[in-house]
């Protein structure tokens, strides 16, 4: 197995990457962990720093001062970029990405750049999301689809596995995400650098434990933004 590391962006997951993080180091000794926690209320960086101390394959970013999901991911890819691992997995640590899709996400890469956890292709599913979320998900995937130019089903996926030299090529730096939309904004980067992409299926699920912290707010924010990075990257990366 080649190196990868799995990154992590947290708030309040305490409960959650109790299981999590040693169900994913038990995949394999070539996989490893950075966590990237808002100081969240709940103690999950007192948690993960308490696992660092007893595995080195374990590492946190504890932010006291800046926050957001998307701010997050950018600092936790600019992390993996500098580590030098082959592959980085991103997820969620709620379970609606479960673990157990690691394997097959990996042994896709000899293929690709990019592979995408799908709920929108043929043997993807959702359980246990309620309507709205469900409808609020097609909506948004049709959105972007038309506006990008992309043939991706699931665009707001953020179950995803990239080498790491595309991380390094896609100007993270300079990506204006604070919220959600920065896995648009990873993805449409990925598709203007011209990178292989695939999408396998997985089952999504609703969170195991504690609250979702996406509003409608942000969703809004997520479809203004798609209109600001089509502008930008368009012009910067091509």
């Amino acid at each position: 197995m080649k190196k990868t590391l799995v990154m992590l962006p947290t708030y309040n997951e305490r409960e959650n990457l109790v299981k999590l993080v040693p169900e994913i180091l038990s995949i394999g000794p070539d996989i490893s962990i950075i966590v990237v926690d808002d100081d969240s209320p709940d103690g999950t960086w007192k948690l993960v720093r308490e696992m660092a101390e007893k595995d080195s394959r374990v590492s946190l970013i504890h932010r006291t001062r800046e926050k957001g999901r998307g701010t997050a991911g950018i600092e936790g890819f600019l992390f993996a970029v500098r580590s030098g691992v082959d592959y980085v997995i991103e997820m969620d640590a709620d379970y609606s990405h479960h673990p157990r899709y690691i394997p097959s996400l990996l042994s896709e890469m000899e293929k690709c750049d990019v592979v995408i956890g799908s709920r929108l292709i043929h043997g993807g599913k959702e359980r246990g999301r309620n309507i709205l979320r469900t409808l609020i998900t097609w909506f948004a995937n049709n959105y972007i689809r038309l506006l990008m130019g992309v043939d991706i089903m699931d665009c707001t996926s953020g179950y995803r596995c990239f080498k790491r030299e595309v991380l390094a090529s896609i100007g993270l730096e300079k990506m204006v995400s604070v919220g959600p939309s920065i896995v648009e904004e990873v993805l449409y980067a990925c598709v203007l650098k011209g990178y292989r992409i695939k999408e396998i299926p997985i089952l999504f699920e609703e969170r195991c434990h504690g609250e979702t912290t996406k509003t409608l707010g942000q969703y809004l924010d997520t479809a203004l933004k798609v209109i600001r990075f089509r502008l930008r990257m368009r012009k910067e990366l091509l």
